[in-house]
């Protein structure tokens, strides 16, 4: 990435915007320049009329849809003066629609006011009386009408029968019931409330508009919405003749907009002295030549562009560039989940695509469950958008392995095994796990230090988490870890490489701490102790690797063990089911689990995430 810095005519911005847009290779950079005498702001009036003019036209779309152009179309430069005549007609337009919008928006209260009329009717429509009985209170008569959850209906029946007040149940809903209760006035009436309260009585207030029989207000309410409905076509109507004339006229707008977008978007990076304005931005080292020239040829030279790299304070402020494979994408999804890699970090997304497929095709090795996967993926691929070559490829990483397996929709004999299946020895899968998770936490070590090295924190690459001395200590441990299994001992080497990395961590970490000898012990020990119980703990979760590649056949055998005690018919429905079951739930727990082991156990070690992506300048289809 290079920083690069435009001076060029103020009145040749639009030009220079256009031709930045088209590149779509400059990525703005918001600092005020150095020189103090380049402290003008221009072209805000321009941004004003440009965002006048496009709340307008957004406003108008809203009431008459306009496809957003596929294409670019002519490129030319939009100046202020012609900028403010398409603002001062999109007000005009604006006016006059306004009035439909106004309109549209009360039919739509109405219609919303009905509903909601109708949805409070729907708990008394079984009531065959006026509802304003029920709502006025009487001299001689108590009336209650609300909800009582079913169960406790038998014992709210028997209570307000004690305390002489009858009981009607009018509409069952699930386990709700609808009742009125309907009683003589007098001292009973303090009684009943705690009564209803213990029932879980609720009650259902009418509304003052619902004052007849519940069929006539339905049938009122229904008509109230065909008509409502019939003046909505209508308006619609006469909104589609006035809009009719425009449409045109309103695709050239948006085309104009769309034309005048780079130059506001540059807005907050520009400065200016009289003529002369300045303009800074990040550009990609291999698309700097192709910028140069296509200014060149849209100021005709009128123009100074240096480049220059970045300097080590500015890291934070380069922009990453996001990866352009389409197979690669959705993985840089899963990455940017987390963070996005600061200029100078390495990449993770190939790494991770790559160890995440062998993980998820190695604990769900399936021939068949893999082919529904990747097929599902094809299938939906127009819903899925740019995520779909990710189920894509997991299923064909599940189809891998199902082949070195054997296994086709949990079938062990059908296929034969280009490797074994994981139950014939779960010892060897179980090492074959560690020794991954071996692999995956040093790798993870070593891009961490790289990380570290590429922006001169050598302190950290040496004695920071995850660092070179870090990175000793955990070899040295596996190493002899390795030796003792096989009966030899644990090693003078790597007990003394143990001894010196932890002594180094220990003093590094003592001789940065600023608290009493007592506490710089402690915390020394923790930390030490932290480092032991760390890397053990985490090469251990690797175990979940293989745990999940048997735990897949166990689950398949399983559901061929329920399978064989049925017919021939319920062996069919009982396999189909019971692959669908560890599709859908074992398929899900194993992605969580992928997912875990690549947040947690390797980003965590290398990935600071805390970096911005690369956002160049460019034309935008449409309107947001």
């Amino acid at each position: 990435m290079k920083h690069v810095r435009l001076l060029a005519l103020t009145e040749a911005l639009p030009q220079a915007s256009l031709a930045l847009a088209e590149t779509e290779s400059f990525h703005p950079d918001d600092r005020p320049p150095t020189e103090t005498q380049l402290s003008a702001l221009p072209g805000r009036a321009y941004r004003d009329l440009y965002s006048q003019a496009h709340t307008r036209l957004d406003k108008i779309t809203r009431l008459i849809p306009i496809e957003p152009p596929t294409a670019i179309g002519q490129i030319r430069v939009v100046d202020v003066d012609e900028l403010g005549a398409l603002n001062d007609w999109l007000g005009k337009r604006w006016e006059e629609a306004s009035s439909y919008e106004e309109d549209l928006r009360r039919l739509d209260d109405q219609e919303r006011l009905v509903r909601e009329q109708q949805a409070a009717l729907q708990n008394f429509a079984h009531l065959n009386i006026d509802l304003g009985m029920l709502r006025s209170k009487t001299r001689f008569l108590d009336i209650y009408v609300g909800m009582v959850p079913r169960e406790n209906l038998r014992r709210l029946e028997g209570a307000v029968g004690l305390a002489g007040y009858l009981l009607h149940s009018y509409m069952q809903l699930g386990d709700i019931t609808h009742v009125v209760i309907l009683g003589p006035t007098g001292e009973k009436e303090s009684k009943l409330g705690p009564v209803l309260a213990a029932a879980g009585f609720q009650s259902l207030p009418i509304p003052e508009e619902l004052d007849r029989e519940p069929a006539e207000l339905q049938r009122d309410l229904d008509a109230k919405r065909h008509s409502i409905a019939e003046q909505r076509q209508a308006l619609r109507a006469t909104l589609e003749a006035w809009a009719a004339p425009y449409r045109d006229q309103l695709l050239d707008a948006r085309h104009t907009l769309m034309l005048a977008e780079p130059l506001v978007a540059l807005d907050p990076s520009l400065r200016s002295a009289g003529h002369l304005a300045h303009l800074a931005g990040w550009v990609p080292a291999r698309a700097v030549k192709a910028l140069r020239q296509r200014l060149s040829e849209s100021l005709n030279g009128a123009f100074e562009l240096t480049v220059r790299n970045p300097r080590p304070e500015e890291r934070l402020l380069v922009p990453t560039v996001p990866v352009k494979s389409r197979w690669l994408t959705p993985f840089a999804m899963l990455v940017n989940q987390y963070g996005i890699p600061a200029y100078g970090e390495v990449d993770p997304t190939p790494l991770f695509a790559l160890t995440f497929l062998l993980m998820f095709g190695s604990m769900f090795g399936d021939v068949g469950q893999g082919a529904v996967i990747a097929g599902a993926a094809w299938w939906f691929r127009g819903k899925l958008g740019r995520f779909w070559p990710f189920g894509l490829m997991a299923g064909l990483a599940s189809i891998g392995f199902g082949f070195l397996y054997g296994s086709i929709f949990g079938y062990e004999h059908v296929l034969p095994a280009l490797w074994m299946s994981p139950l014939s020895d779960p010892l060897l899968m179980l090492s074959i796990a560690l020794g991954w998770g071996v692999v995956f936490l040093t790798v993870a070590c070593l891009l961490a230090i790289y990380n570290r090295l590429a922006i001169r924190n050598w302190p950290d690459a040496v004695f920071g988490h995850h660092g070179v001395v870090n990175l000793v200590f955990y070899l040295a441990l596996i190493a002899g870890s390795l030796q003792l299994s096989q009966g030899k001992g644990f090693g003078v080497m790597p007990m003394v490489l143990i001894v010196l990395s932890l002594g180094a961590l220990a003093a590094h970490s003592w001789r940065h701490q600023k608290a009493p000898v007592g506490e710089k012990i402690l915390v020394v020990f923790i930390e030490t102790l932290e480092t032991v119980i760390g890397y053990v703990s985490n090469t251990l979760s690797f175990l979940r690797v293989a745990a999940f590649s048997l735990n897949h056949v166990a689950l398949s055998i399983a559901v061929f063990t329920l399978a064989g005690m049925m017919g021939t018919f319920g062996h069919i429905l009982t396999v189909i089911l019971g692959n669908v079951f560890v599709l859908v739930l074992e398929g899900g727990i194993v992605m969580i689990q992928v997912m875990r082991l690549q947040y947690y156990e390797g980003f965590s070690r290398y990935f600071s995430g805390d970096g911005h992506a690369f956002a160049p300048i460019r034309f935008r289809r449409g309107l947001s």
